[in-house]
């Protein structure tokens, strides 16, 4: 039996859609000034690529976590190997870290402070690469790299900065959940045992009295970036309804006024996954989240197209190219 409804009702039903349709379109993630940081950022890091594709961190040379990050910057907006206007950047970077990936799995260049870094963002390029382009370079380097990063998970379920499974930190560790994950997006086998122990220890870092993420099991105490990468790791890890998530989500919340200054240790990092993080989470975790982080970051853009980095303005760059370019939801890594 049809109901008549109430012409007052109907007009408060409509009122209600019509509101929240307003709200909705309030929420505007690309803007011009965005797109004119974006085309100065990727101009900058294609002028900053060295004769072999590679791109340096200031004390460690030949980066190839840095070269990386600026490739996948360029293809975050759209730009693949021998497509786009950086294309060949992304070319001449790809054959870079294919060239320093060795028979053992383990990719790295001139460093030799913590390669599990650069591995882990590396793998995660290859991952990209392949998953976009089905390049069997890629692929062929991309599996020996994964199976490095499951043979070297420590008992705790975790990674640190050197390939023995001797030791962990969430830090490294995330590189490696968001490698894994990556692969997997592509196709390539990823253990379920990894996934899950890597899931415990990620669990086991978060501190109860504050929803924060400690660096360590038994050291350290919350802080922004390892907090950021924590509940990284557990969306990457195939986490979406858990109870840590909320109390780390909150954490960042609270954090959100400290962090707009730069003046804590690792901050690319740290935003880095925070920006994912808050885009995972969805709704009114990203709308409050991203204009914040997009403003900020607008703001401390160089004249040149550069953002300052102690480890270089190629890492600063590519960092911030990576996080405001997170709405263009072109690399597989950043779609939900």
């Amino acid at each position: 039996m049809w109901r008549i409804v109430c012409p007052l009702v109907m007009i408060s039903i409509l009122l209600g859609v019509w509101r929240v349709a307003r709200a909705a379109d309030t929420f505007v993630e690309i803007t011009p000034e965005l797109r004119q940081a974006v085309e100065q950022g990727l101009e900058f890091l294609a002028n900053a690529q060295g004769q072999d594709g590679s791109y340096t961190a200031d004390r460690y040379g030949r980066h190839v976590g840095v070269t990386a990050l600026a490739c996948m910057a360029f293809m975050a907006d759209g730009h693949l190997p021998g497509r786009g206007a950086y294309g060949d950047n992304v070319a001449r970077g790809l054959d870079f870290v294919l060239q320093h990936a060795h028979e053992t799995g383990l990719i790295a260049a001139d460093t030799s402070h913590g390669p599990m870094y650069g591995h882990g963002f590396a793998t995660l390029f290859l991952g990209e690469v392949y998953g976009m382009t089905g390049d069997r370079r890629a692929r062929e380097a991309l599996i020996k790299a994964v199976n490095l990063i499951v043979t070297t998970q420590n008992p705790e379920g975790g990674w640190r900065y050197h390939p023995r499974p001797f030791d962990a930190d969430i830090s490294v560790t995330i590189c490696q959940i968001m490698a894994l994950r990556s692969a997997r997006n592509a196709g390539i086998t990823v253990p379920k045992d990894t996934i899950d122990r890597a899931v415990q220890y990620v669990h086991q870092c978060q501190n109860p009295s504050d929803g924060g993420f400690r660096y360590m099991l038994r050291s350290g105490g919350s802080a922004f970036p390892r907090s950021a990468a924590g509940v990284a790791s557990l969306y990457y890890a195939g986490v979406y309804e858990d109870e840590a998530l909320g109390r780390g989500l909150a954490y960042l919340l609270r954090h959100k006024q400290g962090v707009g200054d730069g003046g804590f240790g690792h901050y690319y990092y740290g935003h880095y996954y925070a920006v994912q993080a808050m885009y995972l989470a969805g709704g009114q975790y990203w709308e409050k989240w991203f204009p914040f982080v997009r403003e900020m970051f607008l703001k401390q853009q160089k004249p040149e197209g550069s953002w300052p980095s102690d480890h270089g303005d190629a890492y600063g760059t590519a960092m911030a190219m990576l996080i405001l370019q997170v709405p263009n939801r072109l690399l597989p890594i950043f779609q939900r």
